[in-house]
């Protein structure tokens, strides 16, 4: 995450002036308390005014501040258009979860909300959003298959969210320090990262920026460690595999191999990272390689344009078997509680106003925000960017601008984005081979792999013992969720 982006927490206050913020509760405690959805009627897209209709929206604070200014007017023009009065809240994206659980345990709130892949988690209390799914499905044709594993369980046959658009979550590396070391082109693999990254932390003083401590993108890199070393928490049908059979062998080197991590290319600091530490780092030239979203860099190209000049990318890295898996950086999944009533369809309305203009959203978040709908036309009409001529659909749109970066410095470097285009190729979900499901998102927020790698690398607990004791964890959070008839396996 962005350290700009996670000071975003002053802006909690509505575009509207209220007051977004609420008092937070226990995600876990809360989400297990939710109600049981209601069952809504089939929704078709019309284009009929809805007079006199409302629509609250509550979204996360943009990592690219200048994507929240233009979807406040974007939003609010589209409800003049249409006869509804739509306003929108922005907080920081680690109360959401929390915020989401209070509205819904109240009963009222906003009627859509922009969560991640924690969305599982209140499938009881959301309405089936299928009818919205199939019907861009049908204009658009099928969606980047991380978002059907992050908006549908396969056990309720139920769509829950609608996953909008994702994030790239690449390589951040400093080409200078690299070079030096002899790699120019960065690391390819976890092994190229620890002995290079080592040798840079040795000779030039600087390291590599992965974090041990319970924060979003330590958790994240924990598990690009996992399935780049060919094993999972779970298998694609929801069974518990993390230290079943060969995959105990597979975590055990995965966690060996953080501890060698951090013996010789981290620092202490790592195990005391917040979210915005590692951006932090890269931005200071503290760190020679982080896991993070392009707008570690942009958040550079702003505060210091001599890093970001030397600030490269690397897709996913390749563990000992050739496997290279990637994170989603983040998901934009919207969802509506069953409170929204008679406001869901204004709602659905909405979501596919923004998918019809998804090049907008795309230009406007500085490439930050990709596609679900990869092949979507782009509209026509005047567009707040420089017409592409080549790019028909969305995804020639997104190959052009990751050629030739419409944002770049003026003497910055052409081409540094390229590594990005073939990121639906290595990005997957949480959840990896399976689905997203609330027993993952539970995981994933109490921060149990991320702990396991910790431990292990502090010296605390041997590394097969600390697997063990990780999927003895994983176990009770799948078997509460089984009993309630939401996760699949056993």
């Amino acid at each position: 995450m962005s350290g700009t982006k996670h000071e975003q927490s002053r802006r909690r206050q509505s575009r509207t002036g209220k007051d977004a913020r609420i008092t937070r509760r226990t995600f876990v405690a809360a989400g297990s308390a939710l109600g049981v959805a209601a069952a809504v009627a089939p929704w078709v897209i019309t284009s009929a005014r809805a007079q006199d209709k409302t629509l609250r929206i509550l979204q996360w604070s943009h990592f690219v501040p200048a994507y929240d200014t233009w979807f406040d007017a974007f939003a609010k023009k589209w409800g003049e258009e249409n006869g509804v009065q739509v306003s929108v809240d922005y907080i920081n994206i680690a109360d959401l979860a929390a915020t989401t659980a209070s509205e819904i345990s109240a009963g009222s709130g906003h009627h859509l909300i922009e969560l991640g892949p924690e969305a599982a988690q209140f499938e009881p209390s959301l309405i089936d959003m299928a009818d919205i799914n199939q019907e861009m499905a049908s204009k658009y044709g099928k969606p980047f298959g991380v978002a059907e594993r992050v908006s549908y369980n396969p056990v309720t046959k139920k769509h829950y969210a609608f996953c909008h658009g994702w994030t790239i979550d690449p390589g951040d590396y400093r080409k200078s320090l690299w070079e030096k070391a002899g790699m120019a082109d960065g690391p390819v693999t976890w092994e190229d990262l620890l002995t290079v990254g080592a040798k840079i932390k040795n000779e030039q003083g600087v390291q590599v920026g992965i974090g041990l401590s319970q924060e979003i993108d330590s958790n994240m890199a924990a598990r690009a460690v996992l399935w780049s070393f060919d094993t999972s928490l779970q298998d694609e049908n929801g069974t518990i595999i993390l230290d079943q059979g060969e995959n105990l062998k597979r975590t055990v080197d995965a966690v060996k191999y953080m501890k060698d991590l951090y013996d010789n290319a981290l620092t202490p600091e790592v195990f005391s990272w917040n979210a915005a530490s590692n951006n932090q780092a890269l931005i200071a030239g503290r760190a020679s390689y982080i896991l993070n979203s392009i707008s570690a860099y942009r958040s550079a190209q702003e505060a210091r344009p001599d890093i970001a000049k030397d600030i490269f990318f690397t897709p996913a890295l390749k563990g000992p078997g050739g496997t290279g898996w990637g994170n989603v950086h983040v998901l934009y999944n919207y969802v509506i509680p069953t409170f929204a009533g008679d406001n869901a369809d204004t709602a659905k309305q909405f979501i596919a106003h923004l998918v019809a203009n998804y090049d907008e959203a795309m230009y406007q978040s500085k490439l930050y925000n990709s596609p679900s709908f990869p092949e979507a036309p782009i509209a026509s009409g005047q567009r707040s960017y420089a017409t592409v001529a080549e790019a028909k659909t969305l995804n020639d749109l997104t190959a052009a601008w990751f050629d030739r970066d419409p944002f770049k410095l003026e003497d910055e470097a052409d081409g540094k984005l390229r590594a990005l285009k073939s990121a639906a190729e290595w990005t997957t979900n949480l959840g990896h081979p399976g689905y997203a499901n609330p027993a993952i998102g539970e995981v994933f927020s109490t921060f149990v792999i991320p702990n396991m790698m910790a431990n292990v690398a502090r010296g605390q607990i041997a590394p097969e013992e600390a697997v063990k004791d990780a999927a003895a964890q994983i176990r009770k959070v799948f078997e509460a969720w089984r009993n309630r008839g939401l996760v699949q396996g056993g």
